[in-house]
């Protein structure tokens, strides 16, 4: 039997042990998408305690609290930050299997060095220890200690990016980056959206009445973003989008029904949301960008909870909406006019196989197991899955996708997975003990790929 989380950690060939620790394990990390807050990282935020770093904003763990029939008072209520870390440590050895389980145990090695168990009985000496050893941190040095070479952060086109410019005339090691994330202009049906518009065209120098001068304003935030080092665009789809295109007079109309106060209907947010992307998709082709599909998530369920608490709260789930028609149109109205940019992200692994060329290998990539599907099996499964439609030797890896600057052993886990894959290949007779060559598959996935094709 294998001790707990021992130095050979979900790695069970001797193939997949030399690659992890031969290659994976000390590579640096590019996290070209993460939920870090600039000013965190401007200011060298330090964290009260281990509560605050590992509860504050985590809805991951939120969420296991939550099933494990903890109240909302020790989660984001009023509870003091040692009783919301007693309440998680003691329902955490109830989520067998779940990821949750084994990040945060990497997590407290890691970082702090303790490899007590976390259990009730252990929680006032973890928090003893933690605590002691994070007095001395920030968010530089936790960023610095993972070896994070790149993170990219996730901000709106109208933020003025003075932190980020404040960041990148520090001594910090870790190149901080922005990534454009117009969710705003496209939640058209949101409250606050007529707001936003006179809000993005005051930054950008545009007045904002009509479909095209809004693209207008947004493109000139992609050229300011692009002076600041960003590369990467990232946008959450969460409407069915139609395979048939509106009009420049239908999107006109759209827009100025909604500037009018009339709510857009689900199909017609579609057609939107999908004139929204294709112009984008234009504009970032032409500063060489990678545009990244979040895809599949249907959030905010809880109507109670997102009264009280918000949302980014926990109350999202897996979405059944079909997606591949519409994703097809719309990368294909790109593609025809050679506007299709290498770094679609996260799309059906079979589609991306009709867009490929242009002398970029993995052009479109199959993104990595992303929130619900973030863990050992949606990890494997993804190996498997792009392995099978695709070439996984091109893909660009990890992400935290993560609020937390204690997650950074996700990639470790993830690091491990691959070589734990790539190993049962070899051993299987499916893939031949050629080192060099697994080595360097390895090393890209995990570091090299996502630095070259992201422009890094």
């Amino acid at each position: 039997m294998a001790a707990f989380m021992d130095q050979d950690f979900l790695l069970d060939t001797p193939i997949a042990r030399k690659l992890y620790h031969e290659v994976a394990a000390a590579l640096p990390i590019i996290d070209y998408h993460s939920h870090l807050q600039q000013g965190e990282i401007a200011a060298r935020k330090t964290f009260r305690n281990l509560a605050e770093l590992w509860l504050g904003g985590d809805h991951y763990k939120w969420r296991l609290m939550r099933s494990s029939g903890v109240t909302e008072d020790f989660i984001t209520g009023s509870k003091s930050d040692e009783e919301k870390f007693r309440a998680f440590c003691k329902v955490l050895p109830y989520a067998v299997g779940n990821p949750i389980y084994h990040w945060s145990h990497l997590e407290l090695r890691r970082i702090f060095g303790v490899e007590l168990l976390i259990n009730e009985k252990n929680a006032p000496r973890i928090w003893e220890e933690a605590n002691a050893k994070l007095a001395g941190m920030d968010t530089w040095s936790l960023l610095e200690q993972a070896k994070v070479e790149i993170a990219c952060t996730t901000d709106d086109p109208a933020d003025d990016l003075l932190q980020h410019q404040e960041i990148a005339k520090s001594a910090l090691k870790t190149r901080v980056l922005p990534a454009c994330r117009p969710d705003k202009a496209m939640r058209i049906n949101h409250p606050g959206f007529v707001e936003y518009l006179a809000k993005l065209g005051e930054v950008a120098g545009v007045k904002v009445g009509s479909f095209a001068s809004l693209v207008a304003a947004l493109a000139a935030r992609v050229t300011f973003f692009h002076q600041q080092g960003a590369r990467i665009s990232d946008h959450a789809v969460d409407v069915a989008l139609p395979v048939v295109p509106a009009t420049e007079q239908q999107l006109e109309a759209l827009f100025q029904k909604r500037l009018a106060g009339t709510q857009l209907s689900e199909a017609e947010l579609g057609q939107y949301v999908r004139g929204i992307l294709t112009a984008l998709g234009r504009v970032y082709a032409s500063h060489g960008w990678a545009m990244c599909l979040h895809i599949g998530a249907q959030r905010n369920n809880n109507s109670r909870m997102l009264a009280q608490l918000g949302p980014d709260t926990g109350y999202d789930s897996i979405s059944d909406m079909s997606c591949s028609a519409g994703l097809a149109a719309l990368l294909d109205t790109l593609d025809s006019r050679d506007e299709l940019n290498p770094g679609m992200n996260e799309i059906l692994s079979t589609m991306i196989g009709n867009f490929q060329g242009g002398g970029t290998a993995g052009k479109l990539q199959y993104g990595p197991a992303w929130w619900f599907n973030d863990h050992k099996t949606g990890n494997l499964e993804q190996f498997v899955t792009l392995a099978n439609h695709g070439v996984l030797g091109t893909s660009v890896g990890m992400v935290t996708d993560s609020r937390s600057f204690a997650s950074y052993p996700r990639h470790d886990y993830y690091r491990r997975l691959l070589c734990r894959q790539l190993g049962q290949w070899v051993e299987g007779g499916e893939y031949p003990a050629d080192e060099p060559a697994l080595a360097e598959v390895v090393h890209n996935i995990a570091y090299g790929n996502a630095k070259r094709y992201f422009g890094l």
